[in-house]
């Protein structure tokens, strides 16, 4: 439905409480009758429906009255407002445990009909989990997947910056103001996905991250999406706690195995122990993932990219001859040094010397089939 200006008006006042999501915001509808009652409603009817320091922090945005300054510079910050009950706001959200009343965004909201993954996992990630998260969002990128994250530091933001550098689509949900970049270190990032994606937040303009804002943005990263994917995860962590929110918004948890040894892998580990989806490869995941996200809209078998895409699969397996071919066999997702190459070859009796085996691995890289995530690691390309 369309709301007058003055209902968003005053649907703003609420938008500007952090503390109230969309359940509260119903309830306090529900007692008041519009946005506009609840504000004329005062302190007195505000406690019938929240807290008291809520209602007091309610109390204090009416007298200050900065929040009518701050609703008419929306346009001029280039920052746009949907409420729940307006045509554009994302589907997916609304079905949701306590769907946010509205959500402030820059650039553009993501797209009810294109699939879209959610990549989540530790900040201060591995080497190992900074591969998959690069490999991860690039083929996810390449092939038009939307890919909705919380652009933190680590595999949040690796995933999101592989994704727009593969020519893709991603947005980010924050946990303060979209007008405010945190971190401060992703700015880059930042100003890539306004132009080519998204910023989304459910925080008016202005208010700066806090700790206890952050779980409830993780309910909005796994909301927007159809699948989410766990990068490296410590046995207790935040991104645990949007696993268990994904479940309970019925999305589908699909993760990265790590070795047992890693602290870093204990919480996938016990995820996979848990009956969590595994992905073994970029390929393998989008398959399953794209002929389950098909299966759910139903659609007809003319229109389905899975299908497609198994038709027009290519080789898995390139067509190489020789030292090359054998050199590639001993290659894996996982970046191995030209050393470690070269004593696995030698323990096949394949003799080589570092000079050969350099000219091979930069054939092969300039091939495609070879990729190095750092100076002198080797390891087999997802594209």
């Amino acid at each position: 439905m369309n709301m007058t200006e003055t209902e968003r008006m005053y649907a703003y006042f609420l938008c500007s409480i952090p503390m109230i999501g969309g359940v509260r915001a119903g309830q306090l509808e529900e007692r008041f009758g519009s946005p506009q009652g609840i504000y004329e409603a005062g302190v007195e009817g505000w406690r019938e429906c929240v807290s008291e320091s809520i209602a007091e922090y309610m109390n204090r945005q009416k007298k200050e009255d900065a929040w009518r300054r701050d609703y008419a510079q929306l346009a001029e910050k280039q920052i746009h407002l949907v409420f729940s009950r307006e045509e554009g706001f994302p589907s997916k959200l609304l079905t949701i445990p306590d769907p946010p009343y509205g959500i402030f965004y820059k650039g553009r909201l993501p797209e009810d009909t294109i699939p879209s993954v959610a990549i989540i996992g530790a900040r201060e990630c591995s080497e190992y989990g900074r591969y998959v998260a690069e490999e991860l969002g690039r083929y996810l990128g390449t092939h038009r997947i939307q890919v909705i994250s919380g652009m933190a530091r680590g595999i949040d933001g690796i995933s999101q910056q592989a994704a727009l550098s593969a020519g893709g689509t991603s947005y980010g949900v924050l946990g303060c103001g979209v007008d405010i970049c945190y971190p401060s270190q992703n700015r880059r990032l930042y100003e890539e996905l306004i132009g080519e994606g998204g910023l989304l937040s459910t925080y008016a303009p202005g208010i700066h991250a806090m700790p206890a804002y952050f779980p409830p943005r993780n309910r909005i990263v796994s909301g927007l999406s159809d699948a989410l994917i766990v990068i490296e995860a410590r046995q207790k962590s935040g991104t645990l706690i949007t696993v268990d929110m994904a479940l309970e918004q019925g999305r589908d948890v699909y993760v990265v195995p790590g070795r047992i040894t890693d602290r870093l892998s204990d919480g996938c580990n016990r995820l996979l122990n848990q009956g969590a989806g595994v992905v073994l490869s970029p390929e393998q995941f989008l398959e399953e993932f794209l002929q389950s996200w098909e299966e759910k809209q139903e659609l007809p078998v003319e229109n389905s990219i899975y299908k497609k895409k198994r038709k027009c699969r290519k080789n898995k397996n390139p067509q190489l001859e020789g030292a090359v071919k054998k050199v590639y066999a001993r290659l894996t997702p996982v970046p191995k040094t030209a050393e470690t190459i070269l004593a696995e070859l030698w323990e096949k009796g394949e003799y080589l010397d570092i000079a050969a085996l350099h000219r091979i691995l930069m054939e092969l890289e300039l091939s495609g089939y070879v990729r190095q995530s750092s100076p002198g690691h080797f390891g087999t390309s997802a594209n």
